[in-house]
């Protein structure tokens, strides 16, 4: 999921940035900080064998009357299944979606893969190696402008919430506040493994927190420990945060000292031959934020929205 994907994502946006503060030295008339692209050289052409023709375009999904929708599977609450029906908010901002193009949605819950670039080709561009199959439009896509100039497979309409990382903790552990990063060289902290947090903690002030770190499968039973007492605090994507908190845990956002990205853009992406579609996406999302319905869909869960900064 957010996990191993976006951590090699967010590896590639340090390196970006790094360049680009090389660049800002440079002599005049070089290519400047300001193009996230300047250092890119385009990749060569993917030979998609076989599968010359993906997705739909914007007509082909109204005749038929559906679209289908990537989702990352038993990720809640941004996606996960209860007795069989489809939930949570990336499900429901797939709805307005399909219900703005006026077609019924169908959803294709995926497990994660190496990195964002392998969720991309086996679910936008390319399709799985064995019998895999494309859908029109993946849901919870980080965006980032220099990461975008390298897949040049898919385009990346619609960012409808910004993601930002938090830490949960036990009031009656911290009475006086939550916790800091340095606290937990002496503190327990639960975290995803592999996830942002997990690589963040371990490497913090040159791994003098990495003993406090206590790593669990998915950031939900990491949640469930804090709940039970068995950690003092636990870090990561605030919206999980907050939809597993429990009674007597609060929840804070401090400076994070050293980490690239502490909060990102999250959207959708699309073929990017189908640019009408990808437009049309695009629009369905700028709607639901003006009138309030995406940030309608975040309080149904007990969720904060925090609309995409540009």
């Amino acid at each position: 999921m957010i996990s191993t994907g976006f951590v090699t994502w967010l590896g590639r946006v340090a390196s970006a940035c790094l360049l680009a503060a090389l660049a800002a030295s440079l002599p005049a008339g070089t290519a400047r900080a300001a193009d996230p692209c300047a250092d890119y050289v385009p990749q060569p052409k993917p030979q998609n064998a076989g599968r010359d023709i993906v997705g739909q375009d914007l007509d082909t999904i109204m005749e038929r009357g559906s679209m289908t929708f990537a989702l990352y599977d038993d990720y809640p609450p941004y996606s996960f299944q209860e007795g069989g029906t489809p939930r949570g908010i990336d499900v429901d901002i797939a709805r307005l979606i399909a219900g703005y193009i006026g077609v019924k949605p169908s959803f294709k819950f995926v497990a994660a893969g190496e990195n964002l670039d392998a969720d991309l080709r086996f679910n936008i561009w390319q399709g799985g190696i064995v019998g895999g199959a494309v859908s029109n439009v993946m849901m919870r896509v980080p965006y980032d402008s220099a990461f975008k100039c390298r897949v040049e497979q898919v385009v990346f309409p619609g960012q409808y919430h910004e993601e930002q990382v938090a830490i949960a903790y036990r009031e009656a552990d911290y009475p006086d506040g939550g916790p800091v990063p340095a606290y937990f060289r002496f503190d327990t902290v639960a975290v995803e493994n592999d996830s942002i947090a997990d690589f963040y903690l371990t490497s913090f002030a040159g791994g003098q927190t990495a003993q406090g770190v206590r790593r669990y499968p998915s950031m939900q039973l990491a949640m469930e420990a804090l709940n039970a007492g068995e950690t003092m605090a636990a870090m990561g994507p605030l919206a999980q945060l907050e939809f597993f908190a429990g009674e007597g845990v609060a929840i804070h956002q401090p400076p994070l000292a050293g980490l690239a990205k502490s909060k990102w853009p999250i959207g959708t992406a699309v073929h990017f031959a189908y640019r009408g579609l990808s437009y049309t996406v695009g629009d369905a999302v700028t709607e639901a934020l003006d009138d309030g319905r995406i940030a309608e869909i975040f309080d149904t869960y007990g969720l904060t929205h925090i609309p995409p900064e540009w």
